[in-house]
C-alpha cells in the first residue's frame, strides 16, 4: 500500500528552515521532528536561497512598478500601430489615386506578357 505524502505549505517550510537558520538547530533534529527527508530539507533551503531576493525586490513585491512599466510599454506600442495605419491608409490612397489616373485595368494581374504554343493556359 502506498504511503501518502505529506504536503508542506509555504509558511510552514519557512518556520521549519527558520528553526535551522535563525535558532541554529540541527538539520537532523529538524528532519526527525517533522518527518522531512533530509534531501527534501536542503532543497528548500537552496530554493531559499536561490528565490529569495525576490522577497526583497520592490517591483515584484508590490506589483506595481513591473505593471506601470507594462502599461507605459503597451500605450507606445498603440500608437505606433495607430502610426502605421495611418500610414498605410495614404499610401493605399494614394496607390488607388494612380491607379485610376493611369486607366489601369481593374484586373489584378493583367494579360501575359508571353505565351508558349504547348501552354494550356492561354
Amino acid at each position: 500500500m502506498a504511503k501518502n505524502r505529506k504536503q508542506y505549505s509555504a509558511k510552514k517550510k519557512m518556520e521549519i528552515l527558520r528553526l535551522h537558520l535563525v535558532e541554529k538547530k540541527p538539520g537532523s533534529d529538524i528532519c526527525d521532528e517533522f518527518g522531512v527527508h533530509p534531501t527534501l530539507f536542503y532543497r528548500w533551503q537552496q530554493t531559499l536561497f536561490e528565490k529569495g531576493e525576490s522577497a526583497f525586490d520592490q517591483s515584484v513585491k508590490n506589483g506595481t512598478k513591473a505593471q506601470a512599466v507594462n502599461d507605459k510599454e503597451i500605450s507606445v506600442l498603440r500608437e505606433k500601430l495607430k502610426k502605421k495605419g495611418e500610414v498605410l491608409g495614404e499610401v493605399m490612397e494614394e496607390f488607388v489615386k494612380l491607379k485610376k489616373e493611369r486607366g489601369a485595368p481593374e484586373s489584378g494581374l493583367g494579360a501575359p506578357r508571353y505565351t508558349r504554343p504547348d501552354c494550356r493556359f492561354h
